[in-house]
């Protein structure tokens, strides 16, 4: 009878093992399909950011189509009509507009 008790103690432990396989398949088909393209998304925007100068036609987060007339540290600041100038934040450019 004890024999029996240790023999169903070590048939379960691989099972509860087990057990665990598909929630650690989900976080990696997770990270695969979802975390991962957001990173790179990210970092080349991060990119794209980066490379913009003065003279480019960007688009904002608001929809605001402007011409970026100066670059400082933090803002840029977006011509969107004649002698009406709007500082924006660096992250609230969406996309540079090609022309």
């Amino acid at each position: 009878m004890i024999e029996f008790a240790h023999a169903a103690n070590s048939a379960a432990a691989p099972n509860g093992l087990m057990n665990f396989l598909p929630f650690l398949l989900i976080i990696v088909l997770f990270y695969f399909l979802m975390i991962r393209p957001q990173q790179a998304k990210h970092k080349k925007h991060l990119q794209m950011i980066a490379e913009l100068k003065k003279g480019d036609k960007v688009i904002t987060m608001a929809g605001i189509i402007g011409k970026i007339t100066k670059v400082n540290e933090k803002h840029f600041t977006l011509e969107i009509a004649p002698n009406v100038e709007v500082d924006f934040e660096r992250n609230a450019i969406t996309a540079k507009v090609s022309e």
